[in-house]
């Protein structure tokens, strides 16, 4: 293990790359999972059109080599003493490009674009969806096959690639003819990597970002024929899947003057999911940065929920009849792939919020504070939000909602209402997302057993406490933010021997604060201290009244 040099062994590091929506990571780990050098470098998002939301493949690329290089720098050691490459990447990113040459049709068009909107909303509204809704629907009566349930469940967004896929082969003619030729590679930001890396050898991608595609079927565990066939997208042009931990292949020994194998490529929520070593069935990850990810371990079966058909207020309200609780659509948390590694599949099922760290960004550009860490101490420096109630949902809402629609707002505003409240109901909010989240996730029928929670915003103990005491349980937070990079390099490292078992692993890690729920109720029993129901009713009724907000006139 390491080099050999003059009689005695260097030590040896594992090297781990995160390509997040704002920014480039690369971490060096040493044996204790320490960090031992960093570097990062910004994404520049590129906005062509009004809802076109794009990035440079060049300029990735670039700045994926240069924090490799700015990491190894600053950890003071060689690139002949890296063992190993991970690498995490944010799901539903792609291009295409020229299998002979390399170079892409066009640039990255990122999970956050728009374009396919209109063709979302008509095909989720087609007789063909009903159609087939109606059929599979039957078909599960019939024979209770799970997959046969979620795809009565399938409802296209546009964070999937699949639309924006099929926007990009009508929009662009040398697309459609490198097709014809049979030249042409589709690929998520870390198939893009591998092809660079490996100076074309390699067009693969991991069962983790595949299965976030919304193009793959996680019951069969491969590209779905189906749905590529419904839509005319050619398989031709789909990377090979494979296991998320296993040898990919070397860097070209040009690129960092030595060859690194790539040992791990990883979806970022599933890697954070990982580097939490959240192993277990039942096992919740809270990732809460520019966005919420709940993810819980499902084990070695994919699972479908069918979220929406139960009550899903927040809390139990039979005792107040007057009160009409929020009743969403049915949603289904369709089933993703955590990870493959050897012959054993993880699935995790997940929902998310998207406006977490933009709503405490907007915040502080409206100048309610100017810097993050004081609004904890803002939000405790009065008793209540004096009835101001704030709606995070700058773009619509997502499950169990489910309304694109939605404004964010602020409502019950007063002569007294302060900068503290509003400071206070905007990180209240937050915490309620997060209660609505845990309840969908209640709903898949899987006994919690813990709650890890990183990202940005988790460092903000306000929502942490809050958070525990609506969900009545205890929420750990490690002491590094950032999961993404470190599950990749836990990936990367048992594959090279590096860290031998998962219990080691486990062992590695550092909590920074653990939260306990206070309040009338015991640990597990799951409702919120009582003092927050009729905030979190007033809270539903605002929700209520910020949907539907845009219309086209």
């Amino acid at each position: 293990m390491g080099s050999q040099r003059n009689g005695f062994k260097k030590e040896s590091f594992i090297l781990s790359v995160d390509v997040g929506t704002t920014s480039i990571r690369c971490h060096v780990y040493d044996k204790g999972a320490k960090i031992r050098g960093s570097c990062s470098s910004k994404v520049v998002p590129l906005y062509p059109e009004v809802g076109h939301v794009e990035m440079d493949p060049d300029a990735l690329w670039n700045g994926f080599i240069s924090v490799v290089k700015g990491a190894v720098q600053d950890a003071g050691v060689q690139m002949c003493q890296m063992e190993a490459l991970g690498i995490s990447t944010q799901r539903g990113t792609f291009t295409t490009w020229d299998r002979n040459t390399g170079v892409p049709f066009h640039n990255f068009i990122s999970w956050q674009d728009q374009r396919a909107a209109d063709l979302v909303k008509s095909w989720n509204r087609s007789c063909t969806m009903k159609a087939i809704h109606g059929v599979t629907k039957l078909h599960y009566f019939l024979t209770r096959q799970k997959r046969s349930l979620a795809a009565s469940l399938i409802v296209f967004t546009t964070q999937h690639v699949t639309f924006r896929l099929v926007w990009a082969l009508t929009h662009y003619k040398q697309v459609r003819q490198a097709v014809t030729e049979g030249n042409c590679c589709f690929g998520t930001i870390d198939t893009w990597l591998l092809f660079k890396l490996t100076k074309g050898l390699i067009h693969a991608t991991d069962y983790s970002n595949a299965s976030s595609t919304g193009i793959f079927d996680s019951y069969q565990m491969c590209w779905s024929g189906f749905l590529s066939s419904l839509v005319s997208l050619p398989l031709s042009i789909f990377p090979k899947v494979e296991n998320t931990g296993q040898d990919f292949g070397s860097t070209d020994p040009s690129i960092f003057g030595v060859p690194i194998p790539i040992m791990s490529v990883m979806a970022d929520q599933q890697a954070a999911m990982f580097g939490e070593c959240c192993f277990d069935v039942g096992d919740v990850k809270i990732t809460m940065g520019t966005g919420t990810f709940m993810d819980i371990n499902t084990g070695n079966k994919p699972h479908t929920s069918v979220a929406g058909k139960s009550k899903h207020n927040l809390i139990d309200l039979s005792a107040q009849a007057h009160y009409r609780p929020v009743s969403p659509p049915p949603v289904g948390l369709y089933p993703l792939v955590g990870w493959k590694i050897g012959s054993e599949v993880v699935y995790l099922t997940e929902g998310n919020g998207a406006d977490t760290g933009t709503a405490i960004k907007w915040a502080q550009e409206l100048e309610l504070f100017s810097d993050v860490q004081e609004t904890s101490a803002m939000a405790y420096s009065v008793s209540d939000s004096d009835g101001v109630c704030f709606v995070p949902s700058f773009s619509g809402l997502q499950a169990p909602l489910n309304d694109p629609k939605a404004c964010a707002s602020l409502m019950g505003l007063k002569p007294s209402t302060t900068k503290s409240h509003l400071v206070r109901a905007i990180l209240e909010s937050v915490a309620f997302r997060n209660k609505q989240l845990y309840e969908t996730m209640r709903e898949t029928r899987i006994p919690i057993s813990k709650i890890r929670v990183d990202g940005g915003v988790s460092s903000n103990d306000f929502i942490m406490q809050l958070t525990a005491d609506l969900f009545g349980r205890k929420i750990s937070r490690p002491q590094h933010n950032e999961m993404s990079c470190l599950g990749a390099a836990f990936v990367a490292g048992l594959g090279a021997g590096f860290w031998r078992t998962r219990e080691e692993l486990k062992k590695l890690q550092s909590t920074d604060k653990t939260f306990l729920p206070r309040g009338a109720h015991k640990e597990g029993a799951g409702s919120p201290s009582q003092e927050y129901i009729p905030v979190l009713q007033s809270w539903e009724r605002a929700l209520r009244r910020s949907m539907n907000w845009y219309s086209k006139p």
